[in-house]
């Protein structure tokens, strides 16, 4: 099955708020190998966005099957570290979709803000999504 040629410039509804904790920046650091401290590493607000991209290819008018995604692709622009103390959400919009050859290709960006409208990051994902193999 392939994914809805529609989702293509779709925004898909805002995360629950996510607080970030010294804990939750303490287990991220350690995950990956770094120094805890107030502020998080770069990549942390990952753990928002990728809330929103399960949503999105969990979300069943997409036509995503999970065994069938690679992740290509991630980047991240920050205005501002994530700190200790802030409520972050996350909505993600389809900003691109190729399909050919039995594969979608996926892009999405990720704008993370603070429950205040503060903008804090933006994350851009590539999913790669192999069809359903052909019947025999």
């Amino acid at each position: 099955m392939s994914v809805s040629p529609e989702v293509a410039g779709r925004t898909f509804p805002e995360t629950p708020p996510y607080d970030v904790s010294r804990a939750k920046i303490r287990e991220f650091a350690t995950a990956i190998g770094a120094e805890p401290a107030d502020e998080t590493p770069m990549t942390f607000p990952v753990v928002v966005g990728f809330d929103a991209l399960q949503r999105f290819m969990t979300d069943p008018d997409v036509g995503i099957s999970l065994h069938r995604v690679v992740h290509g692709d991630q980047r991240f622009v920050q205005t501002r570290p994530v700190r200790a103390g802030d409520v972050l959400t996350a909505e993600l919009t389809v900003e691109s979709l190729r399909q050919g050859a039995g594969t979608d290709i996926i892009g999405t960006r990720t704008e993370i803000r603070t429950t205040d409208g503060e903008h804090v990051a933006t994350s851009y994902a590539t999913l790669v999504h192999r069809g359903a193999e052909p019947a025999e």
